[in-house]
């Protein structure tokens, strides 16, 4: 089940939305992603750090995370992390992605499976412009 803050007036959970305002579509299974390790980039009070957009890695945004102190590439067999590479799907930090971004290093977007949460920190215009899912 998708993961969401708000609930209908019975206080049943909705959907999760997209920042295209439609249902929530799953990022990656394999690797399997998500703060919640549901394939999806859900967010509720517990993801603190806004694991909502859904990105595919490139070299040039690994090798910036690992010059800001955040190795994805390397894994950590401890904690079962293999470690990602080019092409895999991720969800990715929104204050993250930004930073990236700022620095004219993000990584590509899916839209459909990026959290609206993300809006709190990244404008659509700007993941719009890396979106892999825009026809």
């Amino acid at each position: 089940m998708l993961r969401d803050n708000r609930e209908d007036e019975w206080g049943a959970r909705l959907p999760a939305r997209n920042v295209l305002g439609e249902p929530l579509e799953l990022c990656s299974i394999k690797p399997m992603t998500g703060f919640y390790r549901d394939g999806c980039c859900n967010t509720g009070r517990e993801d603190v750090g806004n694991h909502t957009v859904c990105v595919v890695m490139t070299d040039a945004f690994l090798a910036f995370s690992k010059s800001r102190g955040n190795d994805l590439s390397t894994p950590v067999p401890e904690i079962g992390f293999a470690g990602l590479k080019a092409g895999d799907r991720w969800c990715l930090c929104a204050q993250r992605w930004q930073e990236a971004f700022e620095a004219d290093r993000p990584p590509r977007v899916v839209l459909r499976a990026t959290h609206q949460a993300a809006l709190t920190y990244c404008a659509l215009r700007d993941l719009k412009r890396f979106a892999v899912d825009l026809a």
